[in-house]
C-alpha cells in the first residue's frame, strides 16, 4: 500500500493528452505523462484495503500495492524490479491493456481507482531512462533447442523466459518485422515501435534469435521444425476475422479491420506498400464492430482525413455506469469512449447490417441497416428481434469489419501438424497439471490466443511465461521459472 490516509488527501489524476487538432496531423503516440513526484503522489492513494482485489483483476499477478507503495516512496529502482517479477512488458500493457486491475481497485467503489496503469508505465519508462532494464544472461546453457512461432507478446514472453534459463530459442514470423499483432494490428498512435525495437535489443542480447519472413507451414514445413527442435511453441495467434456474409459483401471498399490496420501500420513503419494501402482520405467510413480494433479504424481513418466516421454496433448502448454492488471487482459493461471516438465519430447501438449497395461499378456506396431489439427469453437468454420499418442507409465509400476474430487459422501450420483443436477451433490444450500447455502432438505447445481465443495482451504475456515453465519442466524435468 501507499500512504495510509492518501486516499483522502490526494485527488486522482490520471495522464493527460494532447489537443485532438495537434494529434491528427501524425501517427505518434501523444499522452503527457505525470511527474515523478506527481506519480508518487498516486501510489501513494493506494489505500490499506486488507484484500487487494487489484491482484484479481490482474492476469498476470502484478503485485501492485508493492510497486505502488515503492514508487510513492520515490524506491523506482525497487519498483520495476517488483514489475518485472511478473510481467515481462509492462511497456505494452501500461499503453495498450484496458486494465482491469483499475476496475477491480477498491476506491473504484467510489469511482476514483488508483491509476495502476500510469503508474505502471510510468515505472518501466523510467527504468529504460535510467539505464537499468539490462539483458539478464543465463548462468548456464542447457544443449536445449526451442522453436517459437509468432511474435506477439505471448511468443516474446515465453521466448524470454525460456532463453534466460539457457535455452536456444529462435523465434520465427511471417511479417517483415517482429512484434505479431503489436507491431501491425496496434497503431503507432497507442503504441510506438521503438518500445517493441528497445525490447528485442535487449532479448537479442540475451540470446533469442529472431527469424522474420518465415511463414511457418508455408515457407518452411512446420513438422521440420518438429525434428529440429527440442521443443516448439505455438503462438500464432487468432486471426481468422469474423466475417459479414450479407450481400454486397464482395464490393470494392468493404475490407477486413485488420487489413485496413496492418496497411497503414506497414506504411508508417516505412514499408512500401503499393496498391495494398488503404486509405480513408475523403471518404465516407463506416466502422462495423465497437471494440478496440473498430476504435483503431475511428483513430487511422481520421488522420487519414476521412469525410465522415460512424461507428454501429449490434449490441445496445452499455449504461453510464455499471451497479458496483452487484458487478464490482469484475470486469463492468459500461460506456467507454477511447480517445480515437473523442476524436470524431458517429456512435450508433442496436444497428444490424443487412447489405452493401453497389454503386453500379462494382463499389460500395452505402451500408443497409436495421435497428434491433434485445430481450431475454423465458430461459434468460437474449435474444435479438429486427424493428419493422426501421430500415436505412448509411453513406459509405470504406467500411471495415471489425467484429472480433474465430480462432486461429487453421489452414497450413496447423493442417500439417493435424493438431487437436476445441469446440472453438482453437489449438486445443490445458492451462494446469502436468500436461500444461500440451499439445495433442508431442514436445509442441501452445499459449496465447492461438490457445484460448481472441484476448487481451496481458493474458497473453500470462499464458507465454506460463507456458515457458511448462517447456522448461518438459526438457529439464524441473523449472525455478514462476507459474
Amino acid at each position: 500500500m501507499g500512504k495510509p490516509t492518501g486516499f483522502m488527501e490526494y485527488p486522482r489524476k490520471d495522464r493527460s493528452y494532447a489537443p485532438i487538432a495537434d494529434r491528427l496531423t501524425h501517427f505518434c503516440e501523444f499522452s503527457i505523462s505525470l511527474s515523478s513526484e506527481e506519480m508518487g503522489l498516486q501510489g501513494a492513494r493506494c489505500m490499506d484495503c486488507g484484500i487487494p482485489f487489484c491482484h484479481k483483476g490482474c492476469p498476470v499477478d502484478n503485485l501492485i500495492p508493492d510497486w505502488n507503495d515503492l514508487v510513492y516512496h520515490q524506491d523506482w529502482k525497487a519498483a520495476i524490479d517488483m514489475l518485472h517479477s511478473t510481467n515481462n512488458f509492462p511497456e505494452f500493457t501500461g499503453r495498450i491493456c484496458p486494465a482491469p486491475c483499475q476496475e477491480a481497485c477498491t476506491l473504484n467503489l467510489n469511482n476514483e481507482p488508483v491509476t495502476i496503469k500510469n503508474i505502471e508505465l510510468s515505472i518501466v519508462e523510467k527504468a529504460w531512462e535510467e539505464g537499468w532494464i539490462q539483458p539478464q544472461l543465463p548462468r548456464h546453457k542447457s544443449g536445449k533447442k526451442v522453436a517459437i512461432v509468432g511474435s506477439g507478446p505471448a511468443g516474446l514472453a515465453c521466448a524470454q523466459q525460456l532463453a534466460r534459463v539457457g535455452h536456444s530459442v529462435t523465434v520465427f514470423e511471417k511479417e517483415n518485422r517482429i512484434g505479431g499483432l503489436l507491431r501491425y494490428g496496434i497503431p503507432d498512435f497507442k503504441l510506438n515501435k521503438k518500445v517493441i525495437d528497445r525490447r528485442m535489443s535487449q532479448m537479442k542480447a540475451e540470446g533469442v534469435k529472431f527469424r522474420g519472413n518465415t511463414h511457418i507451414g508455408v515457407d518452411i514445413p512446420a513438422k521440420l521444425l518438429v525434428d529440429k527442435f527440442d521443443a516448439v511453441v505455438l503462438t500464432g495467434g487468432s486471426e481468422k476475422p469474423r466475417d459479414l456474409p450479407v450481400p454486397g459483401r464482395e464490393l470494392s471498399g468493404v475490407h477486413f479491420a485488420m487489413d485496413f490496420l496492418r496497411m497503414n501500420s506497414h506504411k508508417v513503419q516505412g514499408d512500401e506498400v503499393g496498391d495494398r494501402f488503404i486509405s480513408a482520405e475523403g471518404k465516407h467510413v463506416v466502422v462495423i464492430g465497437g471494440g478496440d480494433t473498430g476504435s483503431d479504424c475511428i483513430g487511422t481513418s481520421n488522420r487519414h482525413g476521412a469525410m465522415s466516421v460512424t461507428q454501429i454496433e449490434i449490441l445496445p448502448q452499455p449504461p453510464a455506469q455499471e451497479d458496483k454492488l452487484t458487478v464490482w471487482p469484475y470486469w463492468p459493461n459500461k460506456m467507454r469512449t477511447s480517445t480515437s471516438q473523442e476524436e470524431g465519430c458517429d456512435r450508433q447501438w442496436c444497428v444490424a447490417t443487412k447489405a452493401f449497395i453497389d454503386d453500379g461499378k462494382g463499389n460500395v456506396k452505402a451500408v443497409q441497416c436495421i435497428k434491433v431489439e434485445w430481450h431475454q427469453d423465458e430461459n434468460g437468454a437474449w435474444q435479438m428481434s429486427e424493428v419493422v420499418g426501421s430500415e436505412f442507409e448509411l453513406k459509405a465509400d470504406l467500411v471495415t469489419l471489425a467484429m472480433g476474430f474465430v480462432h486461429p487459422v487453421h489452414e497450413g501450420m496447423l493442417a500439417e501438424l493435424d493438431v487437436a483443436l476445441d469446440t472453438r477451433g482453437n489449438v486445443q490444450s490445458d492451462t494446469e497439471g502436468t500436461d500444461a500447455y500440451r499439445t495433442s502432438i508431442g514436445g509442441v505447445f501452445a499459449a496465447g490466443d492461438m490457445r484460448r481465443g481472441q484476448s487481451l495482451v496481458v493474458w497473453a504475456i500470462r499464458e507465454g511465461r506460463q507456458c515457458a515453465r511448462a517447456v522448461d519442466e518438459y526438457l529439464m524435468g524441473s523449472s525455478e521459472l514462476p507459474r
